[in-house]
Order: structure tokens, then sequence, then C-alpha cells
């Protein structure tokens, strides 16, 4: 058995990633902190929102660099969307996943330099990224100053409103980090996915 080494993740990249990781977390444990705070809240009330707001600026300016980044280099290729042929791939994709992967089958779509993702993390990555973030980080923006917002959506309340498809959005992202976490660790050595993104190469067995 060989060993080969693919540079996959540019320092654009990872800096973007520790950024966003980070960012996200913070994002999470007080957001679920602002949700729940009652008579002992997991951080103070006035100390969520503050924190909640700096992360979210954080991961706001970090998105600026993915997107960027992804509009002028070769990184931007692996979000290209190819319809033909495409629920063919995303079953073939989930049939590994819930069935193949437990037998030791041969990944469908092995990685390689031309191809980072297999189709369903790629079309999950372009929700998430192209998708459902950008709309978090505009919902955010538009709490922080309410002025902005309209006042009544067919009797209902601009704030409100914007407010519950915050909280829907930032479920979803909190439920793909999980399951980004999972699918990382899945292979021979759960470490080696994590080790790539710090030192930018993929170490691929042959």
């Amino acid at each position: 058995m060989t060993t080969e080494k693919i540079y996959f993740y540019p320092v654009w990249l990872r800096i973007w990633h520790g950024f966003n990781a980070l960012g996200i977390l913070l994002l999470i444990i007080t957001g679920i902190s602002l949700h729940w705070s009652g008579d002992s809240p997991l951080i103070s009330f006035k100390t969520s929102v503050l924190l909640h707001n700096i992360s979210g600026i954080v991961v706001s300016v970090s998105y600026l660099l993915f997107f960027f980044g992804n509009l002028f280099t070769s990184n931007g290729f692996q979000y290209q969307v190819k319809a033909k042929g495409l629920a063919k791939r995303l079953m073939k994709q989930m049939r590994y996943y819930a069935y193949g992967m437990f037998r030791h089958e041969e990944p469908p779509f092995p990685l390689s330099e031309k191809r980072k993702f297999n189709p369903l993390q790629k079309y999950s990555y372009i929700l998430v990224m192209y998708i459902c973030l950008p709309i978090l980080i505009l919902s955010g923006l538009a709490l922080m100053f309410p002025e902005v917002i309209i006042e009544k959506v067919y009797n209902f309340s601009g704030i409100f409103l914007t407010a519950l498809l915050h909280s829907i959005l930032g479920f979803m992202v909190s439920l793909f980090l999980i399951i980004h976490l999972y699918v990382a660790s899945i292979g021979k050595n759960p470490l080696k996915n994590y080790r790539s993104i710090i030192t930018g190469w993929h170490e691929m067995n042959h």
C-alpha cells in the first residue's frame, strides 16, 4: 500500500475554516443561552448578547473571505453545480453511507485533486454556505439593527418573523455542524481529516 499526499487546503481556506468554526461554536453556545435564559442561564444575558454579536461579526467577515476566495481561486470549482445525473450520484453516495461503508466497500466517489467532496457533501455545503449562512448573517445583522426590519408582515411582527427565521437557520447550521464533524471522522483513521485541515495536506492510501 502506498500513500499519496494532496494539497487540499490552502492557507486562506484553513484560516477561514478556523475563524468560521470558532465563531459558529460561540454562536451556538450563546444562542442556546439566549433562548434558555432564566434564573440560572448558562451565560448571563448581557454577556451572551455581546458574545453573540461579536461572533456574528467574525463569522460575517470570515464568510466574505470564503466567498471571494472561491470567486477568485480554483477552490470555487468544487462548488460548481452539475445537474445531469445528480439524483443518481446522490443516491449512490447515500447508499454508501447507509450500507456500503459498513461492509467495507470502496467509496463510489473517491477524493482526488479535482474532487474534494463526494456529491452529498458538495450539495450540502452549497445549501449551507450559499443559501442558509448568507440568510442567517443578514437576519442576524437585521436583529442587531431592528430599525431596518419591516414593522408588520401580514399582521405579524417583522422582528418576530426575522428572529424566527434566524433561529430556524441557526438550528439547521448547528445540525449541519454535527453531521460535518461525524462525516469527517469516517475512515480507517478518524483523525486524518482533522489533521488535513490543519496541515493542508490530505493523505490517500492506494
